[in-house]
């Protein structure tokens, strides 16, 4: 190659290069610092604890709970027992055993609990003496002796450690599924027994993004990995404050894929989440979420992706229940040069979707109702002009709280079959947006015409009815209606079996889908009767006798896409397997053992006899041979003669 030439070739290298695209994590500059307290705070309560376990006891004298407070200095915590939502007033008497590693003060809430509290008076104190028996430990025993000591009294069914709490919820009565000892591991998810608010301040950071125009606001949490994988949902809760209006703000929700959130903000946001999530106004609505990276700069990327010009809060958190995200916005402004000014009107921020889901009817008496919470509507940002319904003289009427749109099946357009009446809502918005329009519908089923049947069997042919169940066995469940009518279908919502007031009920059939690999959902019957099967295993102490079949039924006609529910249920006796074969207790042993003995000495009494009363006598006189005639009977006789008393052993064995 000329030599000229080589200036121009590595330029053109350099600019070809350029063109290759980079990540937008590694092109977004973003050094995190800790944001001021007073503009970023950010609290959280969490079921890890640093070392703990959960056992599930039977038949205990007490229930007892013991915790570890780890403190770096005096300090004060807020302790809370509830009882069980179960057990209720029957929930037994409670051994507490609290052991702090310096002084605190207690304020202490177990209302209407029978209770025992063991506790050193040299570190730990009340803000109100608890009116209940109390026990005084030495503050000089060891974790070990303590341990020793609660154990002679009963099995233990929690153990946690703290460090540096500031309020602690100890919920009380058996946790399901858990083992029947506690062995304290590092790390543990006390699960439903125990939630607890570190006193420590969690640390926010925050940083400027570079070469965006506006003011736009990222905040975003991110739950770090644990060692355990149950489904868990997060509350989160965002509360912006913005003198200006609302804020231009993104939440951006990343954990583990067993993570799903629960949000309530009190502004408008744009959310970008991992998982599900769900807003607190709309619980049942969940919206599925995206891949997002796992690393602070991916994240950091992904909100510069939305235009983000600030960092706002940035907060890596253990696995937790609630967190309270609350920031000072809109006062503080990162870019030098003003926002260019708007030329088209602002984006409408109601959120259409979620306005229509809101417009579900209830009919009763001949007259079909609407109500429309305004607290709803104004979380919405949703400005409503007008609600009427097909036939516009029937408008809404107001209350303080809700608009009410209601009409008689004869007037304002209704629309009335056999099973259903239907109409359709307008709804006028402001800024000049074309009205929405959406149907809605009732269902009209007359419940007496039709008779409804939880039918349970133990064969797959479903020939005959049966109301008893044994443990590992098969059961086998249909549902069927009558009259029969291809205008009328019946659909299978939910199966539960319940065991009794005192033990968790055992799903089945949850939204129309098998709960568990023991739950099989079978072909319908020959006339479409909805079938499922299940197989029966119960790991509980004592084992019950007794359940309720309970299922959620819906009768859909075939016109609508909604139905009329009923729950039907059917009463199951529960049989304990016969163990009688499998193994024997120690009576029976020594019983079989001494009567084996017993026929073994009869025998052998019996067989000495009979030896003794067929044998030669002792002393034999000698046996003279006598010539005889040849004939075959004299032959045998002598013969036989001759074996006799030359084998008395075969003679007695003959015998």
């Amino acid at each position: 190659m000329d030599r000229g030439m080589l200036p121009l070739a590595t330029a053109l290298l350099l600019v070809i290069y350029s063109f290759v695209p980079t990540s937008l994590a590694e092109r977004v500059h973003c050094d995190l610092q800790p944001v001021d307290t007073t503009r970023g705070k950010v609290t959280f309560t969490t079921s890890r604890v640093s070392e703990g376990c959960v056992a599930q006891v039977v038949n205990a004298a007490y229930e007892v709970h013991v915790l570890f407070l780890d403190f770096p200095k005096m300090s004060e915590v807020e302790l809370t027992l509830e009882a069980s939502k179960q057990n209720g007033t029957g929930t037994r008497e409670v051994l507490l055993v609290l052991v702090s590693n310096d002084r605190v003060n207690v304020k202490f809430q177990a209302p209407e609990i029978p209770l025992q509290l063991a506790y050193s008076p040299n570190l730990t104190t009340f803000s109100k003496e608890p009116e209940v028996s109390t026990t005084a430990l030495s503050s000089v025993m060891s974790k070990k002796q303590i341990l020793e000591w609660v154990a002679k009294k009963s099995a233990i069914t929690s153990i946690a450690t703290l460090d540096n709490p500031k309020s602690i919820v100890l919920q009380l009565g058996q946790v399901p599924k858990a083992l029947p000892y506690c062995l304290p591991e590092a790390n543990q998810d006390m699960g439903l027994t125990l939630k607890w608010q570190p006193q420590a301040p969690t640390q926010v950071q925050g940083c400027p993004l570079e070469g965006v125009t506006g003011h736009k606001e990222a905040y975003i949490l991110r739950i770090l990995p644990g060692a355990g994988t149950r489904p868990q949902t997060v509350d989160v809760n965002v509360e912006l404050s913005c003198e200006s209006g609302d804020p231009d703000a993104i939440l951006i929700l990343q954990g583990p894929p067993h993570v799903s959130w629960l949000i309530d903000a009190n502004h408008n946001m744009q959310f970008l989440t991992t998982g599900e999530y769900s807003i607190k106004i709309f619980p049942e609505k969940k919206i599925k979420g995206f891949d997002l990276p796992d690393t602070p700069q991916g994240l950091i990327g992904e909100a510069r992706k939305l235009n983000a010009s600030t960092i706002a809060s940035f907060v890596e958190l253990p696995l937790a229940n609630e967190v309270w995200l609350r920031a000072s916005s809109c006062d503080v402004r990162l870019q030098s040069s003003p926002a260019p000014a708007l030329t088209t009107p602002p984006k409408e921020r109601c959120n259409l979707e979620l306005l229509l889901s809101l417009f579900n009817p209830t009919c009763d008496n001949d007259l079909m109702t609407l109500e429309l919470s305004k607290e709803f509507v104004q979380t919405l940002k949703c400005n409503i002009t007008g609600l009427t319904f097909w036939d516009r003289s029937c408008q809404a009427e107001e209350s303080d709280s809700h608009l009410v749109l209601r009409s008689t099946y004869s007037s304002c357009g209704m629309k009335v079959t056999e099973y259903e009446i239907s109409n359709e809502v307008i709804i006028s918005l402001l800024s000049g947006f074309p009205p929405l329009r959406k149907k809605v519908q009732c269902v009209k089923v007359n419940m007496d015409r039709f008779s409804i049947q939880l039918g349970f069997y133990l064969s797959p042919h479903f020939l005959q009815e049966s109301s008893t169940i044994k443990l590992g066995q098969q059961g086998f469940v249909q549902v069927s209606m009558s009259p029969s009518t291809s205008e009328v279908t019946v659909q299978l919502d939910s199966c539960h079996l319940d065991l009794g007031p005192e033990r968790d009920m055992v799903e089945l059939i949850q939204s129309q889908e098998a709960k568990g690999s023991y739950v099989s959902l079978l072909s319908p019957s020959p006339y479409g009767d909805p079938r499922f099967s299940f197989l029966f295993h119960v790991y509980m102490v004592p084992t019950p006798t007794v359940g309720t079949l309970s299922c959620k039924v819906a009768l859909k006609p075939n016109t609508s896409s909604k139905g009329v529910f009923k729950t039907i249920s059917v009463r199951l006796n529960i049989e304990s397997p016969d163990l009688s074969c499998k193994g024997l207790n120690l009576s029976s042993v020594l019983g079989i053992t001494f009567g084996a003995f017993l026929i073994g000495a009869l025998l052998t009494a019996a067989l000495w006899y009979i030896y003794s009363h067929t044998r030669a006598p002792s002393k034999r006189e000698p046996v003279v041979a006598v010539a005889a005639p040849a004939s075959s009977e004299s032959s045998s006789t002598n013969h036989s003669i001759g074996s006799t008393q030359s084998t008395p052993c075969s003679t007695s064995s003959m015998a």
